[in-house]
């Protein structure tokens, strides 16, 4: 089968920093790098589409200081890898309530979509301050908005966030968590679901060539037989 777009629910940077009696913002850090490597891997194999959850609408209920740091790591990293990015062919989208951001990290995160908008190797959307149930009930408002009051499956899609970005194949979760947590929820109705007990910042290459061995051998039947 052709893996044209992956999501992936990035799960366990803070158990990983746990384990090693280490504070949970070394767990996110090692994290960021693990997401860094694996847009790497999607461009490596051809995968032109790779989608990462990186802050959900519902991180905002964890303490004060740790939301801060993972915007100013979110801002670090992308300062960092800026040279890499465009070396690699990388173009950077957002997915979620981008404007709600904290207006340094929104100007960072428009500035990069801008710098990189014409790098065709492979698109790392990453989902911040987004939320499945919301992002539907914004597509449905902004149809209303514009007179729309009879929807079918076509109608909605094009009031989705990225709605040009083609529904994911296949969605791999790490940490043994098998739940979907409100992630993508329109878009990965026929999507394969991987899920494995690694902890997102030891999830190897080895690791992820094993999922995409194991999508490879499905059959997807979308309904049919």
């Amino acid at each position: 089968m052709i893996l044209t777009h992956l999501a992936v629910i990035m799960d366990g940077n803070g158990r990983w920093a746990q384990k090693r009696g280490l504070p949970r913002i070394e767990g996110h850090r090692r994290g960021a790098h693990k997401a860094e490597k694996i847009i790497e891997w999607c461009a490596e194999i051809g995968i032109k589409y790779v989608t990462l959850y990186t802050f959900s609408t519902e991180n905002w209920k964890r303490p004060e200081k740790e939301v801060e740091y993972l915007f100013s790591l979110l801002v670090e990293m992308l300062n960092k890898k800026f040279t890499r990015m465009m070396e690699q062919g990388v173009r950077i989208r957002f997915c979620g309530l981008i404007d709600q951001l904290p207006k340094q990290v929104l100007e960072v995160c428009r500035d990069f979509e801008a710098k990189t908008k014409d790098n065709q190797r492979i698109q790392a959307i990453l989902a911040l301050n987004y939320g499945g149930r919301r992002e539907i009930i914004d597509a449905i408002n902004r149809a209303i908005q514009d007179g729309i009051s009879q929807f079918d499956e076509d109608k909605l899609r094009r009031y989705l966030y990225l709605p040009d970005v083609p529904d994911p194949d296949f969605v791999i979760r790490t940490s043994g968590e098998e739940r979907i947590s409100n992630f993508l929820l329109w878009q990965i109705a026929y999507s394969e679901l991987y899920f494995t007990k690694v902890l997102w910042p030891d999830f190897s290459k080895e690791d992820f060539l094993r999922a995409i061995k194991d999508f490879e051998n499905r059959h997807r039947r979308f309904g049919g037989l």
